[in-house]
């Protein structure tokens, strides 16, 4: 919606489109298409402030000489990226060149191995598929749900009685 540029920052009468700052935005409005976020004051509805984010990172690498080094590396942005999402079943059937998938714990409803299944096998590939944060590995090791196990026993009955259906069906013509 908008950016609130750093006091600092001079006065743009460059009509070109092209804007260089030298300092990054205090924050950044976003509006939000569907959200449970209060109505902040002084904001329209759904529309929420985002500040930049500073973190820090230890890297460990070997230099060609073959010295171990630890470095420290800060980075500061917004904590936002730009991206077209659906969930895993809106998914199924697809293959999608490149994705970046979140299968943390959500914070309403579940997680289970079919959903795992599904939003992992969409890719083209392990080389371009990348986790967007850290999951809890029980997650893959935990057992199926007897309740899916027996509706996908009884869509296996289905499918075999419905092809049985039919080459009654095609023998009679």
């Amino acid at each position: 919606m908008d950016i609130l540029l750093h006091p600092d920052e001079p006065t743009f009468s460059d009509t070109s489109g092209v804007i260089h700052l030298k300092h990054l935005p205090p924050y950044i409005l976003v509006k939000l298409c569907q959200t449970r976020t209060s109505h902040l004051p002084g904001l329209q509805p759904s529309v929420i402030p985002v500040k930049p984010v500073s973190k820090t990172f230890r890297i460990h690498y070997t230099t060609l000489a073959g010295v171990n080094v630890t470095g420290c590396v800060r980075r500061l942005q917004y904590p936002m990226t730009c991206a077209y999402a659906f969930t895993d079943y809106r998914s199924q059937g697809q293959t999608i060149s490149h994705m970046l998938v979140d299968i943390a714990q959500p914070s309403s409803g579940g997680l289970n191995l079919f959903n795992l299944c599904v939003a992992l096998s969409r890719s083209s590939g392990c080389e371009t598929i990348r986790l967007l944060q850290d999951f809890d590995e029980k997650l893959f090791l935990c057992g199926v749900s007897r309740h899916l196990l027996a509706e996908d026993d009884h869509l296996h009955l289905l499918d075999d009685e419905t092809r049985n259906w039919w080459v009654q069906v095609m023998v009679r013509k």
